[in-house]
């Protein structure tokens, strides 16, 4: 395929990347830059283009990656920059004192509560509580796992009921 040819297939497929860089984007602005970087990349990258491929594919594929990784970069430059002239305070160690008082109230409550639980829902809960996962707790309690996801799940409900005030 010629230069020419190629750049009159980019040209009349044009107006078919508009609606699908709307639908990445949902804003004009970007739609028409996403557009206009993909048609750059098309131009740069035409080495790469294979004759007989469907361009329009290619073009969406070309499209697509680049919204993808515009998405991830700005995600990643998603940082808070404190640019006041203040510089001590950042370093300032700040302590923040916690009630044990009530820490401790609540952690015996909830203790309380657990140790309150039916047998038949308190070991499985237990052993979900310590890390386990369901097919580790059925196979330790030679339970169907189905049987032991519904107790997890009753003694949780259960537990939220006792547990209300927090």
């Amino acid at each position: 395929m010629s230069t020419i040819e190629f750049n009159q297939s980019l040209i009349s497929n044009t107006e078919y990347l508009k609606p699908f860089a709307m639908s990445l984007t949902r804003d004009m602005e970007s739609a028409k830059d996403l557009i206009q970087e993909t048609l750059f990349r098309a131009l740069s990258n035409r080495d790469k283009y294979n004759a007989g491929t469907n361009i329009k594919a290619w073009m969406y594929t070309i499209m697509r990656n680049i919204f993808i990784n515009n998405y991830r970069r700005a995600a990643k430059q998603n940082t808070i920059f404190d640019n006041t002239p203040n510089d001590y305070l950042l370093d300032y160690n700040q302590y923040a004192t916690a009630n044990a008082a009530e820490t401790n109230l609540s952690l015996k409550e909830i203790k309380a509560a657990i140790n309150g639980l039916p047998e038949i829902f308190k070991d499985p809960f237990e052993l979900y509580f310590e890390g386990y996962k369901y097919h580790e707790i059925a196979d330790t309690l030679q339970e169907p796992l189905g049987t032991i996801k519904s107790r997890i799940h009753f003694a949780r409900k259960l537990l939220k009921e006792q547990l209300t005030r927090y």
